[in-house]
């Protein structure tokens, strides 16, 4: 490729990503605004919202809530995911392309049908606004992600060394664990970052089943904006933004440098 031709493409791919970016940059100073208004550019210089975000007892439980309900949604959807993604593999018949799709189904379904479909099976459970309510619903919006991390792992995976295992007196749990579990677990580690960001970070589903008694960090955000719309919503934006950013590049450096070895 010619050297002008090399430019524009760079020049191209620079704009996409700062249009990508843009909106979520607009959050940072809007964060540090001295008035109660979000707006931009900021009149003043403040730190008062982050201190009313570590300060108030709403948006550091909810800001707990969430963490708790994302620990546990990836642990369980990294390891039902996982397991998914290793049977599907090891099919050899038609069915496993049907099941594949009716695995990556929450993936396509409209959040609000889902919404509406959880809240209904709820009721009847006394499931709405409990732990164990928001962990299976989120694990349920989760296993599709590590399906395909994982199954996209799986798809450059050379079978033959764990062939090669068994046939030196390996037992295939042995071998699973040696052998291929290792050289999966960097799509293991993106559909656990993925399942973590995305129970974390979902909304529709957690409106329909909060409660006032366990309230997730976006249901608070949306109560916040609708009610008060103060720079603080800003200062969790930045936050949180921050926080994925460093998890997610954490993620790919670990992957990356396990790839190499």
């Amino acid at each position: 490729m010619r050297l002008p031709a090399r430019i524009l493409l760079g020049l191209f791919c620079l704009l996409v990503a700062v249009w990508l970016i843009a909106p979520t940059i607009v959050v940072v100073p809007m964060s540090f605004n001295d008035k109660k208004s979000l707006a931009f550019p900021p009149s003043g210089f403040s730190w008062q919202w982050y201190q009313n975000f570590f300060s108030n007892p709403e948006w550091s439980s909810s800001l707990v809530s969430s963490l708790k309900v994302a620990v546990v949604t990836a642990v369980l959807a990294t390891i039902i995911g996982t397991s998914a993604a290793f049977g599907l593999d090891r099919m050899k018949s038609r069915v496993s392309g049907v099941l594949r799709a009716v695995l990556i189904t929450p993936m396509i379904v409209p959040g609000v049908v889902l919404a509406v479909g959880i809240y209904a099976v709820y009721l009847d459970t006394q499931l709405v606004g409990t732990l164990t309510g928001f962990v299976l619903a989120h694990t349920m919006l989760a296993v599709p992600f590590v399906i395909i991390a994982v199954s996209a792992s799986l798809e450059v995976f050379d079978k033959r060394l764990e062939t090669a295992a068994i046939s030196l007196g390996a037992s295939r749990l042995t071998a699973f664990r040696t052998v291929t579990l290792p050289l999966i677990a960097p799509g293991m580690l993106s559909g656990l970052l993925f399942a973590f960001v995305t129970s974390f970070d979902e909304i529709i589903v957690a409106l329909f089943i909060t409660s006032p008694y366990l309230k997730t960090l976006p249901v608070q955000i949306f109560s916040s904006i609708t009610r008060d719309a103060d720079p603080t919503v800003a200062a969790v934006g930045t936050l949180l933004f921050i926080a994925t950013s460093l998890v997610i590049g954490a993620g790919l450096l670990v992957g990356s440098r396990q790839r190499k070895r």
